[in-house]
């Protein structure tokens, strides 16, 4: 087993714009060829675009590029620009007229870090694909979709972190998986067993726990808690590429796998706050069991998630991980 870079598996490329004074970005996935391709949706917040078509029922047969956007709906609008580039690059199925590129696309809120006024939109979009075909290296941290994130908010801004994106990537003979993710979650980051990122106490520097504290909560019957909405503002987006030769029901079973990345180091995943949306896409070179491609899958969306956490910096007065330790 041999730990990669995301920037080591070929056929995709990947590119990130982010605007650090607003605090918001997005984050592009590009398959030129297409891709077979499935999602996996949990929680009960979710925002995202043309999703219903990867069910193994529907038509669509390859995905061009996935979308990953800050800006909470409103960033939805930065898949315009990403289509506008792709058809300019003759990129997309052939509709006689032209080409159209299949584009799926979640989103995840960062509107309370930064300038809420200012979202992805189609110009921002435009130019991380302008990136991805640039062929610059994935960064980590307060970048693309994570350049607003931020984690453990249910006692409200006051006590939250910084969130962010990352990945991570294994080679297993010719087999190669990896993952991107963008963390913002309303629950806690952990690695090992213990919380690295997440809610923290008056003391602004010791993590407490948000599990704890929903429990303590379990009887008030509403969504706010310290005078802060909680519904729709978190999520944990993710991408899994691989050359595993997959068909989209496969591709739907992995992208299930990867949310076990989630589960492994966010407490509580899923959350009826968070929308958390694992997307997989797959370039169908390498034969391998599907229970093979779900555990890297699963090791790699985890390795990510701990990536962004770990590479964010504090921004919008949001702490970091580093400016959190004792």
């Amino acid at each position: 087993m041999e730990k990669i870079s995301i920037d080591d598996i070929p056929g995709f490329r990947i590119g990130q714009a982010q605007d650090l004074t607003a605090a918001t970005g997005c984050t592009v996935i590009l398959r030129e060829e297409g891709g077979v391709c499935g999602v996996d949706v949990r929680g009960g917040s979710p925002g995202t675009r043309d999703t219903d078509a990867l069910s193994p029922l529907a038509n669509r047969k390859l995905v061009h590029a996935i979308l990953l956007a800050g800006g909470s709906s409103f960033g939805l609008d930065a898949a315009a620009g990403v289509m506008e580039f792709l058809e300019a690059k003759n990129i997309g199925r052939d509709a006689g007229l032209t080409r159209v590129p299949n584009l799926c696309a979640a989103i995840l809120f960062d509107l309370g870090c930064g300038d809420h006024r200012v979202r992805p939109g189609a110009a921002m979009g435009f130019c991380a694909c302008e990136n991805a075909f640039r062929g610059e290296p994935f960064q980590s941290g307060n970048f693309g979709a994570g350049t607003g994130a931020t984690v453990g908010k249910f006692r409200g801004p006051a006590y939250a972190m910084k969130g962010g994106i990352g990945a991570a990537a294994w080679r297993r003979g010719d087999l190669l998986v990896g993952a991107v993710a963008a963390v913002n979650c309303v629950g806690d980051v952990l690695e090992k067993g213990g919380i690295i990122a997440g809610v923290r106490g008056d003391d602004g520097r010791t993590l407490i726990g948000t599990e704890g504290l929903i429990l303590e909560e379990y009887q008030r019957p509403r969504d706010f808690f310290s005078g802060t909405p909680l519904e729709g503002t978190n999520t944990v987006l993710g991408c899994i590429i691989t050359n595993a030769k997959l068909d989209k029901a496969g591709a739907t079973l992995l992208a299930r796998q990867g949310q076990n990345g989630i589960a492994r180091t966010i407490r509580p995943a899923h959350s009826i706050y968070d929308g958390d949306t694992v997307f997989a896409l797959c370039s169908e070179e390498a034969a391998s069991s599907p229970d093979a491609v779900g555990i890297l899958a699963a090791w790699a969306m985890e390795g990510a998630i701990i990536d962004a956490v770990k590479s964010a910096r504090s921004l919008g007065g949001y702490p970091a991980m580093g400016d959190c330790r004792p």
